[in-house]
């Protein structure tokens, strides 16, 4: 019998996803396999080959612009009027055939903005040089910078992500930046490391194995562009993530809230970043 206060799909949807997620019941634990592993790095090259080939053509540049010339020019005026952009995708194998990933999901998104009265050079600074507090938001708990040279950065987050049940996932990120032609700049982010840890901010922290915890998140890449035009600078991020898979039977309801989960972290990263380089403009820059 189920409870009036779960007659509603939605809660129902939710109160399975937190049975799911908190791995109780007889739902199989996860295990990031070397099938899992393999289809992610297929996943990505297909990705960096389609990204690559974008920043290659000059009269396009974001990944946005290369949807239908209508849905390309509504994104950018919407981007212009100040709003957060965000998309779902998916990348296709050469044949353009769906690649199946074994025991896991991959979560393919894109988000874009405008930051007015700003150019790429102090956009740019800002990214390349972060101070700690800039770079704490809601889902970022500790950071240090453990590396830095020319175009490359190295850098360690202690991320939260809080949503049905919270998880804190201790996380190396290698970044590399690259200047193009015609005002423009793009960067890739690369995880080297995510560990789940266990029992968080207490003497009996712990990391667990990676590949061996929930399998809420177990690769994260992320891929940059920036645009400078007339009165500011476009930002972009496309963002993948893999995460262990959902059974059959619960995916038609815990699916839709994985969405609505990784279009909220996108709107709330790219916000976060706007609002930190708008206080910190100096007075009539631009």
């Amino acid at each position: 019998m189920v409870s009036r206060s779960l007659r509603n799909p939605m809660q129902l949807g939710v109160a399975l996803a937190a049975l799911f997620l908190a791995g109780e019941g007889r739902l199989p634990a996860a295990e990031l396999t070397p099938a899992t592993v393999r289809a992610w790095e297929t996943y990505v090259a297909a990705t960096e080959n389609r990204i690559h080939r974008e920043l290659s053509q000059g009269s396009r540049f974001l990944s946005s612009d290369f949807q239908p010339p209508r849905a390309a020019a509504a994104d950018r005026q919407a981007m212009l009027s100040g709003r957060i952009m965000v998309a779902k995708m998916e990348s296709r194998d050469g044949s353009g055939g769906e690649i199946e990933v074994p025991e896991g999901m991959i979560h393919h998104w894109r988000g874009g903005m405008f930051i007015p009265g700003v150019d790429l050079d102090y956009v740019l600074a800002r990214v390349e040089n972060p101070a700690p507090d800039e770079i704490k938001q809601e889902d970022v708990l500790q950071s240090a910078v453990l590396g830095r040279g020319e175009g490359y950065l190295k850098l360690y987050l202690k991320l939260q992500r809080t949503k049905i049940v919270t998880v804190v996932y201790n996380t190396v990120h290698e970044i590399r930046y690259e200047r193009r032609p015609m005002n423009r700049a793009w960067s890739s982010s690369r995880t080297l490391k995510i560990a789940e840890v266990s029992h968080p901010n207490s003497p009996e922290e712990r990391e667990k194995p990676e590949g061996q915890d929930h399998g809420f998140l177990w690769r994260l890449n992320s891929y940059w562009r920036y645009e400078r035009v007339q009165g500011g600078v476009f930002v972009e991020c496309e963002s993948l993530s893999l995460s262990r898979s959902i059974p059959s039977f619960l995916a038609f309801m815990i699916r839709p809230i994985i969405d609505r989960v990784a279009r909220e972290s996108m709107g709330r990263t790219l916000t976060s970043m706007r609002d930190r380089i708008l206080r910190s403009k100096p007075p009539n820059h631009v």
